[in-house]
């Protein structure tokens, strides 16, 4: 019996060395993008659905869908034009998307002390919009124009010259602005970029579901997004005793900061 368990120990243990270089390899090699291909926007290509046009060099699959996901089937039988069209509107709304997120959580953090408002601009970030004066709705609006004017002339075509509204020039790659002021695409191989695309999809696409809920927490209790997330934590009812001693007031931001205060001194106690 020793001997027959000494057997199979030592086929065990020469299959774990035998199999562990393997895992390790595995284990250590970064997950690669598809490479892109340059005429995959073309004009008059067509591809039946999500996965050939991922075949064909589309960035964006990721796991664990690495062929790509399309659950609406926005791309079953699109076009090459409608693509980049799509294209550019997921990047435009995943990079505001990334805006407004660090804005609701900065601009709650800071409310009240901000040296733009001063103590003007309280509550909720789904309603610090509507307490701006006047003039700062100008100052956005006027950035927002020229923001816009250039993302339209540097990808656009011209309505007028062309025979078919909504088309962006043949060439284009869809969110290039040439605007990189960090400097994180220079010296970079196009592998690399695609890389880089891939983490600004996804991370856009991320944003895009959290600043939902945000938005649809605070229009649902009226509160502070991290006081009402802190209370929900603490349980026992905080979160309501919150909504009620809170909700609806002129101080509502300074009420749940100490609201926020008063259950975690609780909880240390506790």
């Amino acid at each position: 019996v020793g001997l027959t368990l000494m057997t199979v120990t030592h086929e065990r243990t020469h299959r774990q060395h035998t199999m562990s270089p393997v895992v390790v390899n595995a284990m250590s090699v970064k997950p690669t993008v598809r490479a892109a291909s340059a005429d995959v926007f073309t004009k008059g290509k067509n591809y039946a659905n999500i996965q050939e046009a991922t075949a064909a060099g589309l960035v964006g699959a990721s796991a664990p869908f690495p062929e790509g996901l399309d659950v609406l089937g926005f791309c079953n039988g699109i076009d090459g034009a409608s693509l980049q069209r799509y294209r550019e509107a997921e990047l435009t709304h995943g990079r505001v998307s990334m805006l407004a997120t660090v804005g609701f959580l900065v601009g709650e953090q800071v409310e009240g002390s901000s040296f733009l408002f001063d103590a003007q601009v309280t509550g909720p970030a789904v309603n610090h919009f509507q307490q701006v004066p006047t003039p700062f709705w100008f100052a956005i609006a006027t950035t927002i124009a020229i923001a816009e004017s250039t993302r339209v002339q540097a990808g656009w075509q011209d309505p007028g010259q062309s025979d078919k509204l909504f088309l962006l020039k043949d060439g284009y790659t869809p969110g290039d602005l040439n605007f990189d002021p960090l400097g994180l695409g220079r010296g970079k191989s196009e592998e690399e970029l695609d890389e880089l695309r891939l983490k600004e999809l996804n991370n856009g696409r991320l944003a895009m579901i959290s600043i939902s809920g945000m938005i649809a927490q605070e229009l649902v209790d009226g509160l502070n997004l991290i006081p009402s997330d802190i209370a929900l934590e603490l349980g026992n009812g905080d979160l309501q005793a919150m909504e009620k001693a809170c909700a609806g007031k002129p101080d509502e931001a300074a009420c749940a900061k100490a609201f926020e205060a008063t259950l975690e001194a609780a909880a240390r106690m506790s």
